[in-house]
């Protein structure tokens, strides 16, 4: 791995974790395994899914994902050079945190995905129904039994969290390495301030989901513009706001001076904010690609990020 990889724990990865939640679901198997391809030979290895991705789509069960990578991991025989996210807490046969929900989704997940550890292992929801002891001392038996390598924590309250990591340094337990949190350009209030700042205070990396805002910091929305997209209803409704309209053209405006593109741009953006390891961002194609793992070697300048601050704010 490059001078320019991100530490998570114990754990080496590239400043662009691809995003799984497009595979089994807008990329047929073939076409996901044509993205990991092209994502593993320009030196990604920070895969990032979840067990319940894709229920919501018609006709899915959950799990669709993880197979499609398991399958690919299996094909390729680079198990050893990858590192494997994913998530527990959502799945339809697997909700909510509990011992033997967690465990048993565990279990799910390293058949599904055909391998005997989970590099990073997210809870992806809290459920305030379970207290934090009983979560954390499971996520530790499954640190313990080499079933997990470092935890993470997605979608929780900065009260939980410290709950969580206090819990976990009193016992002498595994505790939380990374969080991930919905952050990125048009959305900061949900991570910036509190949650932010305990993940500092605690030298905890996140790993931010939605990091091109499902799409609308690639700059292919725009006024009048029809977008074929499964998620352009996610992304759609940034146009209609004078914040989304700002960040585009403060985008469009570095985009343009560094020749680059825009989503280079958004993602350099989050990359360099205090705390952020590697965003995480989806390709349904391998020509996708190119514009995200540029974001490994641009660097904004003090003014180009200070621009993007201030229409973002």
């Amino acid at each position: 791995m490059a001078d320019n990889s991100r530490i998570i724990g114990d754990l080496t990865v590239h400043p662009l974790c691809l995003g799984g939640n497009v595979f089994g679901w807008t990329a047929d198997e073939q076409q996901s395994h044509a993205v990991l391809d092209a994502y593993a030979a320009a030196g990604g290895n920070f895969i990032d899914t979840a067990d319940v991705y894709t229920a919501a789509v018609e006709g899915n069960a959950g799990g669709e994902s993880e197979t499609v990578i398991g399958n690919w991991l299996a094909a390729r025989g680079n198990r050893q050079e990858v590192v494997i996210a994913t998530k527990a807490g959502r799945h339809p046969e697997f909700m909510g945190l509990r011992a033997k929900t967690l465990k048993a989704a565990a279990e799910a997940s390293l058949r599904r995905l055909r391998t005997d550890r989970i590099d990073l292992y997210y809870t992806h929801f809290d459920d305030p129904t379970v207290p934090v002891e009983e979560i954390v001392t499971t996520l530790d038996q499954l640190v313990r039994e080499g079933k997990v390598r470092q935890l993470g924590a997605s979608n929780i309250s900065p009260e939980r969290l410290e709950a969580s990591l206090a819990f976990a340094q009193r016992e002498g337990l595994a505790a939380y390495a990374a969080v991930q949190p919905h952050y990125n350009l048009v959305s900061r209030d949900t991570y910036e301030g509190a949650p932010a700042e305990l993940a500092a205070h605690h030298g905890l990396a996140a790993v931010p989901y939605f990091a091109l805002a499902a799409g609308f910091l690639t700059g292919k929305y725009r006024p009048g513009a029809e977008v074929d997209s499964a998620r352009a209803r996610r992304a759609g409704p940034h146009l209609e706001t004078e914040r989304g309209r700002r960040v585009l053209a403060a985008l469009d405006t570095i985009a343009q001076a560094r020749g680059v593109q825009v989503a280079t741009v958004a993602l350099a953006w989050l990359a360099r904010r205090p705390t952020v390891a590697s965003p995480i961002a989806s390709a349904r194609t391998p020509e996708q690609l190119p514009a995200l793992l540029a974001v490994a070697d641009f660097l904004l300048t003090d003014a180009e990020s200070a621009a993007l601050d201030a229409a973002s704010a």
